[in-house]
């Protein structure tokens, strides 16, 4: 399982442009290991022996400006960051990321729910939305089909 972890984050740095550096590819294998919003402690917990913050950091700033992943909100005020979708591309420097975060209260995990669209909102005249972001909480499937005790 690892050998293809390994195999699809370098078919995305080839995709993306990205030079295939050691550390892109251990990050890259963090996001597609975990399918879930990763925090930069998150990150420095599973590979921080390795790298330095900067490091972790810089990459993680590449990825975001590549359109590679998207920045996550959630409640506890960590920046947190996740995949960006297939259909996801970097377009005059920005991403379009119109879905919904899910947090669980149960495992603390965020989720994108790209099939989940956040509703047009009708501001007030002379107010301009560049982005939007939603966050529900909740329990998640896998916590919901856990036995109860």
């Amino acid at each position: 399982m690892t050998k293809t972890i390994e195999n699809q984050s370098q078919t995305m740095l080839t995709r993306f442009k990205l030079r295939h550096t050691q550390g892109r590819i251990d990050i890259l294998m963090l996001f597609n290991q975990f399918q879930f919003a990763l925090s930069n402690a998150d990150i420095e917990e599973n590979i921080g022996a390795q790298y330095d913050r900067v490091t972790i950091y810089r990459t993680l700033k590449t990825f975001l400006d590549k359109g590679l992943i998207h920045k996550v909100l959630d409640d506890s005020g960590i920046l947190k960051y996740a995949l960006c979708s297939h259909d996801c591309h970097e377009e005059e420097g920005h991403h379009h990321h119109q879905h919904v975060h899910f947090k669980c209260i149960g495992c603390g995990q965020t989720n994108c729910l790209e099939h989940v669209e956040i509703p047009n909102l009708l501001l007030p005249e002379g107010y301009k939305a560049e982005e939007a972001n939603l966050l529900i909480s909740g329990t998640c499937k896998a916590c919901n089909e856990k036995p109860k005790k």
